[in-house]
């Protein structure tokens, strides 16, 4: 049998056994596809009230006016109501009814979208006081879904550009503000009506800030089979390079839409042949060449219990799973079934089938490559290799990697990002364009989208391996980078942050930082103190402050003269910086151009920058006589001339280090590490002491006086804070494995715990584990997020300075002193806070005296960029109105996990 006759003969079948397609709305039973008698639809008017003020990012700190009324959840329209805000002419906001733009109705889904503006409301004046800050702004929108028929619809729904909503009385925070459509919750609805409220956040980071400030939503409801699904088409692979498979792993995104958890018991192929592994299961891979033997029933797989995890969904989790140890075969498909059954059910197997045609691309064209990302789920990059015709030295075996970093809202594998650099295939270096996880790049390329740039750079050698590579080897630790718009923004993060590992540098009409681009303006007012926590927690992202530490290194800006997306402002400013700082670059505003033009990455500026760089045979990392350097998180922050800070004093404020010589000056430093490629076995002078390196290139100050030495005294490495888990509570995503959420069992921890679990999913493509079971530390290796309601399991610190139990919270000052908060003092409290695990893990604590508590502080997890979590927050009641003021204690913890002095306890 032919090859297109065996692939024409499967695809029958596949329909004869009725199994699924990519498609996640074609799993539907023949029976729900096609009855009538049952019907989805929202309400075509809708009830409006607002508008009031946000700030930039003030979302997830509640700082929602109508709390103070009792939420919106507890008012009811009256035309003649009128609430105090400061916007609208008069200083009232009103209701109203509006129509929906477009609503749609089938047998299996509906649709509403919703575009609200406010004309009593004078955005141009405001704007010219506020910037762009003006018009942002929230209201709440409220309207019905009707279920008609007889039996409950299980559903998903998705929520463009929507941060929180509200459907029958149960809250959802998270949404879907990028739409991404990655991780909708799963509804069971019952026929009738079904009230959902909607609170709309105008962000001009997601909405633009240049058009008419409308917000424009849409809600989209499917019909699911209420089992397991395919949360998106497809199975995530490499591609076919040059006959073989690029890298030998894969993954498939599933989804729980049932209501009982649903167990993977195997994946396999059609086709059973070389075996792979599945995170502790055993599969198969299906070579399409042969036909296989084609049956209805499921072969026979060996199985075993990872070491790692077994692969359950909760009811109504998306979890991505991951296939490894592919061979590198030739082929044109890949088909899996996938086995599953219901935990704590009858043990009966059901099956899901997934396939996916393989891309065949030249190894000197850019193809995708995958690697596992450390928070445990593949991810993947375009990768070129060298050109046969590139122009190298003589003699030159390893050659630089050219990272290009996308902007806002583009795949990796978009034409337009893996072919920007097309028109120089000649370069003498590997060409990457690294996705961050997703179209945003998880969070501009900071913590979790840096660490995946990393984690490509890092998977080249594996795929020279793996393809049987002969051309020029690559060197993992020599960078050029680019990007453009939020790239531009991440090529300014590598520079200053992985300073001794970049050779040049072309960041494009990028922004300096989030409150940059856009100011932290019209945020609900809040003491000077509780400003500087809020901004100490993004130190590490504000690259105006950190333009010493691109010293030395190549730069070449360029920026569109009339950008309207990103000011070229943002340009002008680091181009000053930079000067000042007495650094090597220079500055292309290109006349007439906007953000974007066809050629905005392969300029004739850019295109010698480039041939330049890649051929540069400069000694990295460089040695400098003299030199400074900035961090605001030793977590994030690589090594500067061969020194690295591993603490700060304090972790709200920046470090400093100066050196000349061998002379070396610091500010709010606490420990430094030394390279000993440039900092070889001799005398160092740090703050006037003079210190003989030897062996040790370690030295810290925790007893007052520098020392040669760590910073850690013990072997317990809970006392200690270091490495991964420096930082704010964006720390939290340093995970080295899959989240594991623990919550108590009941309904309102285990509810918060699939919106953790989906919100982690929905922005970072993350994996997580939902248990109530205890937390076996020895079994895990991510980190932890417990949710809990009145008591918390004990730290495994053994003189933790927050306690938590059902009446309220204490924390221990600096000092000493104790700050106690009861409910009975100050109404509902929630409180977020990091704590040590071993091996330098993190557990986050969410933690509330009530759901409502908890709610608010499960709100704190890292979500979207620019929002600026601290360590820990204790929120009183008032938050929900009140926003940061509302919170009654929030800072940092120090390296031995004690709260530090420039903490706000009130």
């Amino acid at each position: 049998m032919s090859r297109v006759s065996y692939l024409f003969f499967l695809v029958l079948f596949l329909l004869f056994c009725h199994v699924a397609s990519n498609d996640p709305s074609s799993i539907l039973p023949l029976d729900r596809q096609h009855q009538g008698h049952s019907s989805l639809a929202f309400s075509t008017t809708w009830q409006i009230l607002g508008p009031f003020q946000i700030g930039t990012r003030e979302a997830t700190w509640g700082a929602d006016p109508l709390e103070y009324s009792g939420g919106f959840r507890q008012l009811q329209y009256d035309e003649n109501a009128e609430f105090r805000s400061s916007l609208p002419s008069n200083g009232n906001a009103k209701w109203q009814i509006i129509n929906a733009t477009q609503t749609s109705s089938t047998a299996s889904s509906a649709n509403a979208s919703l575009s609200v503006s406010y004309s009593n409301v004078d955005w141009d004046f405001l704007k010219l006081v506020y910037g762009w800050a003006a018009v942002q702004y929230q209201a709440w929108a409220r309207g019905e879904i009707t279920v008609t028929g007889n039996e409950t619809q299980s559903v998903i729904l998705y929520t463009d550009a929507i941060l929180e909503f509200r459907v029958d009385g149960v809250d959802y925070f998270g949404g879907d503000f990028y739409t991404y459509r990655k991780a909708p919750p799963v509804l069971h609805l019952t026929p009738g009506t079904h009230e959902i409220n909607v609170r709309l956040v105008r962000d001009v980071r997601a909405f633009g800030g240049i058009l008419k400030p409308t917000i424009d939503v849409l809600l989209d409801l499917r019909a699911t089979s209420g089992t397991l699904e395919l949360a998106k088409p497809g199975i995530l692979v490499s591609d076919m390079v040059d006959g073989k498979l690029a890298s030998p792993i894969a993954s498939v995104t599933l989804r729980n839409t049932g209501e009982n958890d649903i167990e993977i018991v195997s994946i396999q192929p059609v086709d059973v042949r070389t075996p792979v592994s599945l995170h502790g299961l055993v599969s198969q891979v299906v070579l399409a060449q042969s036909p296989p033997a084609l049956t209805c029933s499921q072969t026979k797989t060996t199985s075993f219990t990872s070491a790692v995890y077994s692969v359950t969904l909760v009811a109504g989790q998306t979890r991505p799973v991951d296939i490894v140890s592919l061979p590198a075969f030739n082929a044109s498909l890949i088909y899996f079934t996938i086995t599953y059954k219901a935990v704590n059910g009858d043990g009966k197997l059901s099956f899901l089938h997934v396939s996916q045609n393989l891309t065949k691309r030249s190894t000197y064209d850019p193809h995708k490559v995958t690697y596992l990302h450390p928070g445990g789920m593949v991810s993947y990059a375009m990768l070129r290799a060298p050109a046969k015709n590139a122009t190298c030295s003589p003699g030159k075996k390893k050659l630089p990697i050219l990272l290009a970093l996308h902007g806002a809202g583009l795949e990796a594998d978009n034409g337009i990002v893996a072919h920007a650099l097309d028109p120089v295939a000649d370069l003498c270096s590997w060409v990457l364009f690294p996705t961050g996880v997703t179209p945003w790049s998880g969070d501009d390329w900071h913590n979790w989208g840096f660490t995946d740039v990393e984690a490509a750079v890092n998977s080249i050698p594996s795929w020279i391996e793996h393809v049987g590579w002969q051309g020029p080897d690559v060197n993992i630790n020599r960078w050029i980078v680019t990007g453009h718009s939020n790239g531009g923004q991440g090529t300014w993060f590598s520079l200053t942050h992985r300073p001794d590992r970049i050779v040049a540098a072309a960041p494009i009409s990028g922004y300096a930082s989030i409150q940059k681009y856009v100011s932290y303006e019209l945020w609900q007012p809040m003491d000077p103190k509780r400003t500087s926590i809020i901004s100490g927690s993004l130190n590490s992202y504000r690259h105006e402050m950190l333009m010493e530490n691109p010293k030395g290194i190549p730069i070449l800006q360029q920026h569109g003269q009339i950008d309207d997306n990103v000011p070229a402002y943002n340009s002008r400013l680091l181009s000053q910086q930079l000067f000042q700082a007495g650094t090597n670059s220079s500055y292309n505003e290109v006349p007439g151009q906007n953000h974007w033009w066809d050629t905005v990455m392969t300029t004739p500026q850019l295109v010698d920058f480039y041939h330049k760089q890649t051929a540069s045979n400069d000694t990295i990392p460089r040695r400098l006589s003299e030199f400074s350097f900035v961090v605001g998180d030793p977590g994030d922050m690589g090594s500067k001339g061969g020194i690295t800070v591993t603490h700060l004093e304090d972790a709200g404020q920046y470090g400093k280090v100066y050196v000349k010589g061998r002379i070396i000056r610091t500010v709010n430093i606490l420990g430094l590490d030394f390279d000993p490629q440039i900092w070889a076995a001799e005398s160092v002078t740090v703050d006037g002491k003079e210190l003989e390196l030897a062996d040790m290139l370690s030295v810290s100050r925790t007893t007052g006086s520098w020392m040669i030495g760590t910073v850690y005294r013990t072997e317990n490495d809970t006392l200690h804070r270091s490495s991964r888990q420096l930082g704010a509570m964006t720390a939290i995503l340093r995970t080295r494995g899959p989240f594991i959420i623990h919550h108590q069992g009941n309904s309102q921890t285990a509810h918060i715990a699939l919106q953790v679990s989906r919100n982690l999913h929905q922005y970072f493509y993350a994996d997580s584990i939902i248990t109530s079971a205890a937390v076996d530390n020895t079994k895990y290796t991510g980190n932890v997020i417990t949710v809990t309601i009145g008591e918390a399991p004990p730290s495994l610190h053994p003189d933790f300075p927050i306690h938590v139990n059902a009446a309220g919270v204490s924390v221990r000052d600096s000092r000493g002193g104790i700050h106690g908060y009861t409910k009975n003092d100050t109404g509902r409290l929630g409180a977020a806070f990091l704590r040590p695990l071993k091996g330098e893990r993190l557990e986050l604590v969410l933690w509330g005296t009530d759901d409502f508590g908890l709610a608010m502080a499960a709100r704190l997890v890292p979500m979207l960029t620019g929002v600026g979590q601290p360590d820990f927050v204790v929120l009183g009641e008032s938050a929900a109105w009140r926003g940061v003021e509302g919170a009654l204690s929030l800072g940092f913890f120090d390296h031995e996990w004690g709260v530090t002095a420039s903490s706000v306890l009130s």
